[in-house]
């Protein structure tokens, strides 16, 4: 036990490592499969070579991005005591990362479409483990990635700043100083989360909003009709949209939640203000995100092995739920015996809730490891209830997408109206539960406690991952067998994965939303800390001033946003239109579309659309803050948290509800006791409905949780500037009164 305990910091990499090696040889099976035949093959190279064109694009465009913003941070590294130049190169390892994570992710889906269509040939067992196996691929790539990346940089920082330096303490300056400079690399994962994101979600969304506006409405074609000239942009947009852009953003998800925990945990104290004693130098609640973590990849691969069918009438969603089940109860369970080794007994204190004569303020609370424990339970049952209602909000045969079915029948208008409404209405239960969530977490352990119930549902990132990847690699699938005019048994088995797929994107989405929330309230309460404030007074004029204007920033974001898709869609369907007008024998199949040219106009779309929100969100925190102070900047993040978490959900909601209303037509749906299918009037009015959902859950709605977390990570990096000169930075004072009565001085151990 004291090996494990002495080398328990460079253990957490090793996990990492772990599913770096299950993801390899898991990517090397879904390669080995079958390609099908000569049209199968040419399709998904035309898929692959339009995304991976993307790709290199984007790439380009935000390498400069990242070579400025690396030198900015550079400078600012020299001008305070608790940072360092060394942040641009943290920065650049986690933008890096964070794009890798995404190309992996992209890379696998672009070769398990092709594969998975080829499995539906032969059963839809053999279909849901390639289409599987290549999500997993995905969700072990990005959480590997993630924990490699985040533990190595630890480890390299806490020796050159805590280790290496005579004197130094957990609960000091050097380890605000080693964790400021670990922030750049959640800087740099949420930047390019939130571009590619943004980029790929206006790609996606533009190509499939000129597909069935043309497609389906006008032409009367089936989707994924292999005579719209729109429709391999469409299937390239799921790869770069839901798959690449996907992985990024989960990616800096990960490791955001991981840092602020971390952070928050260099603040614990034992109940006497001196630095708790464990068996890791100290160092237990900082580390103990990052294992918590590592465990949750493990418990992911066992319960991504559970996902597995026998029979054609088998239930998929049931398989993934067994899978999904399994890993979250694996690390609940785990996670007590890892609290309970970790943590020390006693009580627990935060440096922040201490006044100048070691007296806990008025109002604060002491904690202890099992609070710590009940707080991480508390984080897995929130991300469980947030995953089942938004399952119910957004799933067929639901009270809410059959009252947007039953609405389609009376006209265009009826339907929107049902659906904006179901969307608004979506928003309640979710934030009654993140309610109680942040209420119960904090009351178990304080704001450690919000921190590490964000950790404990971010824990099995990998399977959750792999259960939203599944969902575009079967919806290419589909794609592949409707344009390569396979049997309809095959589209059957493909079509039961896809609608499984949409359901899990949907429920996907309700989870993301519900760890940023919780990870950007832990963010904030570092960034408040860092920053040296004491409280944030709403009755000041600018503190509120700042809280509208956080406000609306979710509001203009989510407009350019939607503006851009629009725009986007109508020079795709006006480049449909002419194809169909121009070349003469593409509805005979006798001429072949020009897709270059689609896949050519949302690229350039894209690319060009995505800078003004991203600027949004990493400019506003530094104009704000350096401008009116860091009081007025926390006033500009709670009214971007609240207003971003309430965007999100509606805009992922509404959208998911008005796509499950328009494929419920395609075996029939009963309205007014008549049964109506595809090409009916009411279905026509569900497709629009559709075509207005698609920017708000694939666009506008998933970014918002990058957006609220972007912009606390901005917050928390300049923080230290922000803290005023003349104050003498009262909390590094504090911390340093707490380090000069403690008689046990805390020193690096030498094995870490």
């Amino acid at each position: 036990m004291d090996l494990l305990n002495n080398y328990l910091i460079y253990l957490i990499p090793v996990f990492g490592l772990i599913g770096i090696l299950v993801m390899a040889i898991k990517s090397a099976w879904v390669t080995k499969q079958e390609t099908g035949d000569a049209s199968m093959n040419q399709l998904a190279g035309y898929i692959a070579d339009g995304a991976m064109a993307f790709l290199r694009a984007e790439w380009k465009i935000l390498s400069y991005f990242v070579v400025v913003a690396g030198l900015l941070l550079a400078w600012s590294g020299t001008t305070v005591a608790t940072s360092s130049p060394v942040i641009a190169i943290s920065f650049l390892i986690g933008a890096f990362l964070s794009a890798f994570a995404g190309y992996i992710g992209m890379r696998i889906a672009t070769k398990a479409n092709v594969r998975t269509t080829q499995a539906a040939k032969t059963s839809l067992a053999q279909a849901l483990k390639v289409s599987f196996t290549g999500g997993t691929v995905m969700g072990l790539g990005v959480a590997g990635l993630a924990i490699i990346g985040l533990g190595s940089l630890f480890i390299v920082f806490y020796t050159v700043y805590v280790k290496n330096v005579t004197g130094a303490t957990v609960n000091g300056e050097a380890m605000a100083k080693a964790l400021d400079v670990l922030a750049g690399f959640s800087l740099g994962a949420e930047s390019i989360a939130l571009f590619a994101r943004v980029g790929g979600g206006i790609y996606t969304k533009a190509a499939d909003v000129g597909a069935d506006l043309v497609g389906k409405v006008e032409a009367g074609i089936p989707e994924d009709d292999v005579r719209n000239p729109a429709t391999i942009a469409d299937n390239v947009g799921d790869n770069v949209g839901d798959v690449a852009g996907m992985g990024a953003d989960l990616f800096g998800s990960y490791v955001a939640t991981m840092l602020a925990t971390m952070v928050l945990g260099r603040e614990i104290v034992g109940q006497d203000g001196k630095a708790i004693h464990d068996n890791f130098g100290g160092i237990g609640p900082v580390l103990l995100p990052m294992v918590i973590a590592g465990l949750g990849l493990i418990f992911s691969i066992i319960g991504a092995s559970m996902v597995k069918i026998k029979k054609e009438t088998d239930s998929v969603q049931k398989a993934l739920n067994i899978g999904n089940w399994t890993s979250i109860l694996l690390t609940a369970v785990a996670t007590y015996f890892v609290v309970q080794w970790m943590l020390p007994t006693g009580e627990f204190r935060m440096l922040r809730d201490i006044d100048h004569n070691d007296v806990l303020k008025s109002g604060s609370m002491q904690f202890n490891k099992n609070g710590v424990f009940s707080s991480i339970l508390v984080g897995l049952v929130v991300g469980t209830l947030m995953s089942m209602i938004t399952e119910y909000y957004t799933a067929m045969g639901k009270r809410p997408v059959m009252s947007i079915i039953r609405q389609s029948s009376t006209g265009h208008a009826t339907n929107i109206i049902a659906g904006l409404a179901i969307g608004m209405e979506s928003t309640v239960f979710p934030i009654l539960v993140l309610a109680s969530g942040i209420y119960g977490s904090y009351f178990f352990a304080g704001l450690y406690g919000v921190a590490i119930a964000a950790a404990g549902m971010m824990a099995t990132t990998a399977m959750q991952l792999a259960i939203d990847a599944f969902g575009p690699i079967a919806d290419n699938a589909g794609g592949i067998a409707e344009m390569s005019r396979l049997p309809e048994e095959v589209r059957g088995r493909t079509d039961n994965l896809d609608a499984v797929g949409n359901t899990t994107a949907a429920t996907g989405k309700g989870f993301a939303i519900a760890s940023a929330a919780l990870t950007s309230l832990a963010l904030f309460a570092a960034f408040v800390g860092v920053a040296g404030i004491e409280h944030i007074d709403i009755y000041k004029a600018n503190v509120l001033a700042g809280l509208f204007v956080g406000g609306m920033i979710p509001f203009i974001f989510s407009s350019l946003c939607i503006s851009a898709v629009g725009r986007a869609a109508m020079a795709m369907v006006e480049e449909v239109r002419r194809q169909f007008r121009e070349i003469p024998g593409i509805m005979e199949y006798k001429a072949k579309p020009e897709y270059e040219k689609c896949v050519a106009i949302s690229t350039k779309a894209s690319l060009r659309e995505m800078v003004a929100p991203g600027l949004i969100a990493l400019i506003t925190p530094i104009i704000i803050g350096f401008a009116f102070g860091p009081e007025v900047l926390g006033g500009l993040l709670a009214g971007v948290t609240v207003s971003g978490v309430l965007m999100g959900i509606f805009q992922s909601n509404a959208g998911g509800a008005w796509d499950n209303a328009k494929k419920s037509f395609e075996k029939g749906v009963e309205i007014n006791g008549e049964i109506y299918y595809k090409k009916s009037e009411p279905h026509k009015a569900s497709v629009t409905g559709d075509t207005v959902g698609d920017p708000f859950k694939d666009t506008s709605g998933p970014s918002m949780n990058i957006l609220i977390k972007l912009m606390s990570i901005v917050s928390l990096v300049i923080a230290p500037h922000l803290n005023q000169a003349d104050n003498t930075n009262k909390f590094i004072q504090k911390q340093e009164k707490v380090q000069s009565i403690n008689t046990h001085t805390i020193k690096a151990d030498k094995n870490f």
